[in-house]
Formats: structure tokens, sequence, C-alpha cells
């Protein structure tokens, strides 16, 4: 990592950067443009140009950037050139999906342990992996090294879980919880709330079918108190 700070916008943008720049080398691309990179990433060209000198990368005047090499430093800043061991807390439906999504490896990504308090999940296989107690937390995260823990409980749950990991020696959390959690200065936090982004989605829609009923004269038999 550089010792020039990144912005949190920029880090939130870089894998975006990212997934854009995979894509376009598995088109063949040998090179881009801010201009193009922006319009797969859904900025403007000016916040790339500024975002990719935090990574110390310019381009060239009338060829661009170099892909390949691009993808390199966006993933070292990132941190995904070593690999970060994972733990999931709770063997439900989404724990099970998280476990076995493939795509986490291929980023750098190792689930490594699943714990659960449930007597009915503890000793479950999921893939190759054997469902554990969470009581045995903080021995799993030193024999397994975790990096990272995802929790994947009911929200009553959540801070519990979050106290556990943090004694555990965890300090970065990937929170799937509908809850928030309290954690100390030197815990890192991502919180990922479906239900709060399908909110945000029906706003959307509701806004679209209002305005698709005003512009059809249609616009008294909807109710639009509210609707900006």
């Amino acid at each position: 990592m550089r010792d020039r700070a990144i912005p949190e916008a920029t880090v939130g943008r870089l894998p975006i950067y990212l997934r854009s720049l995979v894509e376009m080398a598995e088109r063949g691309a040998s090179t881009v443009s801010s201009g193009d990179l922006a319009e797969a990433a859904g900025v403007n060209s000016a916040k790339v140009r500024k975002d990719l000198s935090y990574l110390g990368s310019y381009g060239t005047r009338g060829v661009g950037y170099d892909v390949a090499y691009l993808i390199h430093q966006v993933r070292r800043v990132l941190g995904l050139t070593q690999d970060w061991p994972v733990l999931i807390a709770g063997a439900g439906n989404l724990g099970h999906a998280l476990s076995n999504y493939k795509g986490f490896t291929a980023r750098g990504f190792r689930i490594v342990a699943i714990v659960d308090n449930s007597k009915g999940k503890v000793g479950e296989r999921i893939g190759s992996i054997t469902v554990e107690h969470i009581d045995r937390l903080g021995q799993i995260c030193r024999r397994e090294e975790v990096a990272i823990g995802v929790i994947c409980t009911p929200a009553a749950a959540a801070q519990e879980v979050a106290d556990r990991m943090v004694a555990a020696g965890i300090r970065s959390i990937l929170n799937f919880a509908p809850a928030v959690i309290a954690v100390p200065d030197h815990v890192s936090v991502r919180k990922v709330d479906l239900s709060i982004e399908l909110q945000i989605l029906a706003y959307y829609e509701q806004r679209k079918a209002v305005i698709e009923a005003v512009k059809g004269g249609r616009g008294a038999a909807l109710d639009l108190a509210g609707v900006p």
C-alpha cells in the first residue's frame, strides 16, 4: 500500500473498476481510455483519472491505460494479491450460499470455517467444510488465521457474534444481519442490508410508474403525495 492515503469514496470505486477491467481483458483489450473505463464503471472520466492517480497510474496520452498493469495495480492496492481466510458465522441459507460461491476464491478470499450455535447445524458438512460450534471461535481463528468474519445470523444475535469475533482477534467484519453492530475503532465493518436495497429500488420503481402515468394523462389516478 502506498503511503498516500486513498479517500474512502475512491476505495469504494476500485472494485467496480477492477470488475470492468477484468471483463475488458477477457474480451482481449490491452489498453483502455479513461472515457471507456468511466462509461463501463458508471462515472465520469475526470473521476477515473483522479482515482487512478492515487495508484500512481496516469496513463499515456493518446494511448490510455495498460489493462493488465492496471488490473495488477488495483488488485495490489485492494490487497487481492494475497490470500484472505474468511470465517462465516451462521449456517443458514445465506451462510450456505456464500460458502458455496466459487467466485470468492478467484478474488483471493478463502472460506476456511463456518460456525453456528445450533445443535442441528454443528457437524453438518457444507462443501468441504464442517460446521463448528461458535464457542470454538477463538480456537478456529488461531488455527485458520482468520482475517475476515462474515455475520449471517438473525438480527438478535448479530451484536453477540460481532463481540465474539472482536474478542477472537478479527478486525474486519462483513455484516449481512439486519442490525447495526457496535465495534471498537480498530475494527472495520461493512454492512450489506438487502431489504434496504430493495426498498430503494421500490422507490425508483414507484417514481418511474408515476412519471409514466403523468405522461399518459393518468396522473389523477395515482397517489402522488410524497413522490418527488
